[in-house]
């Protein structure tokens, strides 16, 4: 026996990992670590031999679509679309239905508000983005750029009190549309009339005013705040006469912000070394046994962070309740094709790393089973990525069973999210759902990874347009329509949340607060944001817009897109006309988006950036980023829109840029001059070999290299 591995069964386990098991994760649960391990085993030989046969089918099924492609290189939609139902890419209708599943919190039923998704590698986020639950809309008013930062209003000195004034108007504004007060406007109110049954206030020229809705006013706060609800989210109006310097004296607005986060081991994170996998799967503990902590150095100062407390407030009737303080956790765990070492089998291969984290992140929520404080109903909600259709949803609420099964846990508690983020969970969603029925909770839309499978699939059939632009072709507005239809038509209405993808830009705040209503417009129930700041402002938006309101008119009308559009491959258009100058941009652009995130992949294991792209723009990038931007690339080189020369001489170029924008970083280690550095290997190789990638999936390159990088820093 190895003396880093130990036999349990027909497994062997790292000891480090053993012993995290037994001694962290283990300790107040009724089961010990020989026999998780000994179920895990179970459950391997069970179901990994199924995993590997859905893998093939995927590869099988796009060397189909390769071939049908080479010989048909004028697409007739109608001979298209039977040949995907031929080779069973397109599969049956399973009819009418309607999900039937139960115990679900209000935060993913009832309540429609933004989502966090944080990389559970890092605690300081996961702390970050939990507490987020409530958010300061002040500050989130006058520090970003909702408030343009110039002239008289700039930031550069604390406490502009122009902009204080201005951050304080426009949260009156926002308190006058939400919860009106009859006949005047909260710029006007001087104090609140000291009477618990009913919110009045004092106004600045003697008069006294009531909200419109009395039954919005809930009660008051422990420190006397005043208690609101709207479309089932509260908000506390903070007034203080001596401290606010509005002529109101509100001092502050705090929002329910986000509601639920999803505490993410996928796209965000990287978890190559054994050690990175515990260390995710410990912070995941911590949030479960509620004991998660962090203490870093900000400024020169220590902070340390910790959960925040539930809230307690006295309703009108004068009777105590509390309010969550932080928000629902969902955890997402790894695709079925990713594998991990960390387990492996008796002749040493790796086993699917999805299985692995299906038991440990149901063995840890076990803790809050027993405490009931994330999930008050009772459940677990896993979030699953990069599922191909019906019968790899099937698999995954099978082993969904079994898992309950060896950790006594009752039936139907492990609830599932599906990510429609791949072509063949588009095509087949209804199917999808209908295989998970009992326990769907959650299903969104995610363009790059939904893009970056789009531009895979259809690889052989031609050159794409720029990556711009993809968004304008009808598959794009079918997509993201078609996933709110059929999720209405499968009744996740009030039981399930229906999302839209993430704000990518976390520095324009005023660009999205003018966009990103549009989601709630759609009959999206929650959306994905990059920051707790994003997440109080996009609140604003769910206190404006009755999401639930807006779902039963689409129910009503009864209007579902044009399927076929789905078909539609976002070809390269003659318009397009693309010119030397326009094809240069393009893979530079493309370049600089891999290499920025790639070398902090590599070199620091951060799944998840701030990349500054090629105008100096900040944008979130995570895996399914890459995703698109190397499958881009590698579609206009296999197509000859750009040559290999061409890309080599735009990771080169980018490389400098990339350096320069790093240049501040005392840890960071330049690609340039050289060109081999690992980061600056794996980068090309996504778009050389990216054609030969399995569905397009960065995973294999990015592990592949840092492995290499960790054995030549010698980094366990």
């Amino acid at each position: 026996m190895s003396t880093e591995h130990q036999v349990i069964n027909d497994i062997k386990v790292n000891n480090k990992f053993y012993d995290f098991i037994d001694q962290e994760v283990c300790d107040g649960l009724d089961i010990s670590a020989t026999e998780f391990f000994q179920s895990l085993s179970n459950i391997l030989a069970k179901y990994q031999d199924e995993n590997k046969i859905l893998l093939e089918k995927r590869s099988e099924l796009q060397a189909k679509i390769n071939d049908w492609h080479r010989n048909n290189k004028r697409i007739d939609q109608k001979k298209y679309k039977g040949f995907l139902e031929d080779i069973g890419y397109i599969t049956s209708n399973p009819g009418e239905f309607n999900i039937d599943v139960e115990e679900v919190d209000d935060e993913i039923s009832k309540v429609s508000g933004p989502q966090l998704v944080v990389p559970i590698t890092n605690q300081r986020f996961v702390l970050n983005a939990v507490n987020a639950r409530w958010g300061s809309l002040f500050d989130c008013l006058y520090g970003t750029n909702v408030i343009p930062n110039r002239g008289s209003m700039t930031t550069s000195f604390a406490h502009n009190l122009q902009r204080v004034n201005r951050t304080a108007e426009l949260a009156c504004e926002f308190l006058d549309e939400i919860a009106p007060l009859k006949g005047a406007s909260y710029r006007q109110i001087t104090s609140q009339v000291k009477y618990s049954g009913t919110l009045i206030f004092n106004l600045d020229d003697g008069e006294l005013a009531t909200l419109i809705d009395p039954d919005q006013y809930i009660g008051l706060t422990e420190s006397g705040n005043i208690l609101l609800k709207n479309n089932n989210l509260h908000l506390e109006i903070v007034c203080d006469q001596e401290r606010s310097l509005h002529k109101s004296g509100i001092f502050d607005v705090i929002l329910e912000s986000a509601v639920t986060t999803i505490v993410d081991f996928e796209d965000s994170a990287a978890t190559v070394s054994d050690e990175e996998k515990i260390h995710g799967y410990r912070n995941y503990l911590g949030l479960m046994k509620r004991d998660l902590n962090s203490t870093f150095t900000k400024n020169g100062h220590t902070i340390s962070r910790s959960l925040n407390k539930d809230k307690k407030y006295i309703d009108t009737n004068g009777e105590e309740h509390t309010l969550p303080g932080t928000s629902l956790t969902l955890v997402r765990n790894v695709g079925i094709h990713m594998r991990t070492r960390m387990v492996r089998n008796l002749d040493n291969s790796s086993i699917p790393e999805g299985i692995m984290d299906a038991m440990v992140t149901s063995l840890i929520a076990l803790h809050d089973l027993k405490l009931k404080i994330n999930s008050k109903k009772g459940s677990v909600y896993i979030v699953k990525p990069k599922l191909h259709g019906p019968d790899e949803v099937k698999f995954t609420i099978d082993l969904f069973e079994s898992v309950e099964n060896a950790l006594s846990i009752k039936k139907n508690t492990l609830k599932i999210g599906i990510m429609d983020e791949e072509r063949r969970t588009t095509l087949n969603l209804k199917a999808c759902i209908y295989e998970a029925r009992s326990r769907c909770i959650f299903i969104n839309t995610g363009f790059l990874d939904r893009t970056g499978d789009e531009i895979h699939t259809s690889m052989m059939a031609g050159a794409m347009r720029c990556k711009n632009l993809i968004k304008e072709e009808d598959w794009f507005s079918a997509y993201e329509e078609n996933n709110v239809s059929v999720g209405l038509e499968c009744g996740l209405y009030k039981k399930a949340q229906i999302g839209k993808g993430m704000w990518a830009q976390p520095d324009q705040m005023r660009e999205m607060l003018d966009n990103k209503m549009v989601h709630l417009e759609a009959g999206a129930s929650c959306s994905w944001v990059p920051s707790p700041t994003a997440a109080t402002l996009h609140a604003t938006h769910y206190h404006r817009f009755d999401v639930m309101s807006q779902q039963q008119k689409i129910l009503s009308k009864n209007q579902k897109p044009n399927q076929d559009d789905l078909l539609v491959i976002p070809f390269l258009k003659l318009a397009d006309q693309l010119s030397e100058e326009k094809i240069i941009n393009e893979i530079n652009n493309n370049a600089q988006s891999i290499l920025g995130y790639v070398v902090r992949w590599i070199n620091h294991g951060v799944g998840c950036s701030k990349v500054q792209d090629i105008n100096h723009v900040g944008l979130m990038e995570d895996r399914a980023t890459l995703r698109i931007s190397s499958q881009h690339m590698a579609n206009w080189l296999h197509h000859e829109i750009c040559s290999e020369k061409q890309v080599i001489q735009a990771f080169k170029e980018m490389a400098l840029i990339v350096d320069q924008q790093n240049k501040h970083d005392p840890n960071y280690i330049p690609m340039a001059p050289k060109y081999d550095c690992y980061a600056f290997k794996a980068s090309t190789a996504l778009v050389f070999e990216g054609t030969d990638q399995a569905n397009g999936y960065t995973e294999d390159i990015l592990i592949k290299y840092r492995r290499k990088f960790l054995e030549a820093n010698q980094i366990t």
